[in-house]
């Protein structure tokens, strides 16, 4: 009975196990071991079983040999197409800030914010950074821009153009409808820009504004002023100037026809200081 059982026993792992030649061991004094060989000092009776390993692994290997290559040109177009649609959106953004030049009046909103060469900006509510790329140069290599947006799709896009145009000093902040995770006196200026319509508690940002300033340091806020059949994605500049004050703000100037194209909504400009 127990020779029946290792018998059967070793029927069942002899195939598992390498012989010598396969391992490329064996005593210096011995004849190599022949093929097929066991390496089990102790022989039972049993005829060696040729092992079946081998010959699976190919049936295995032929089968995947396919769907690898096809998963992995699954994978090379996959990426090609998202580099594909990230480059058309790259290009279709400057084609629209290109556009945007002509009218938003740039140079006149950063003149608002008094900075200077090593100054660090915030630009809340920046999207794809068609402020924060222009601020980035006027505050140079010593000064910082930090972007705060609710989109993580639109701050991508500011990464990327911002690697691909060498801005190193833009800082990026992933915000909260009600919190902008700004660190405290960290800004000698803050931009709003198109984003304070879509704020769900105005003064609540405003304090953790306020508190990102620095004693002096500028708040810019521009909008759009609401037509008489439609008040959203506006705001009133009167309920704005009223909001600054609560928050102990000083009012510095306010322009209510600031941008007004042919055929198109008012925008006001409101700049205003921290004391």
């Amino acid at each position: 009975m127990l020779h029946q059982a290792c018998s059967a026993a070793l029927r069942s792992i002899k195939g598992v196990f390498p012989s010598a030649n396969e391992i490329g061991e064996g005593k210096a004094d011995s004849p190599p071991f022949q093929g097929g060989e066991s390496i089990f000092p102790i022989e039972l009776g049993v005829t060696p079983i040729k092992p079946a390993t081998t010959c699976m692994l190919k049936r295995i290997a032929r089968f995947l040999r396919p769907a690898l290559v096809l998963l992995a040109v699954f994978l090379v177009v996959g990426v090609g197409g998202v580099a594909f649609q990230a480059i058309r959106t790259l290009q279709r953004l400057n084609a629209v800030e290109a556009g945007r030049d002509s009218w938003q009046k740039p140079g006149q909103i950063i003149e608002a914010l008094n900075l200077k060469d090593g100054n660090s900006v915030v630009d809340f509510g920046s999207g794809a950074g068609y402020f924060a790329l222009k601020l980035s140069d006027v505050v140079g290599s010593r000064g910082g821009v930090i972007a705060v947006d609710l989109r993580n799709l639109s701050l991508l896009f500011l990464r990327l153009r911002a690697f691909l145009q060498g801005k190193h000093n833009i800082r990026i902040i992933v915000g909260d409808p009600d919190d902008p995770h700004l660190p405290e006196a960290s800004a000698d200026s803050v931009l709003v820009l198109n984003t304070y319509h879509e704020l769900r508690d105005p003064e609540s940002i405003l304090r953790h504004l306020s508190r990102a300033l620095r004693p002096g340091g500028r708040l810019v806020i521009v909008d759009r002023t609401p037509s008489e059949d439609e008040t959203h994605h506006h705001a009133e500049p009167d309920a704005v100037e009223a909001g600054l004050r609560r928050g102990g703000f000083n009012i510095i100037s306010r322009e209510d026809t600031f941008i007004h194209p042919p055929g198109d909504e008012v925008w006001w400009l409101i700049t205003a200081s921290k004391p």
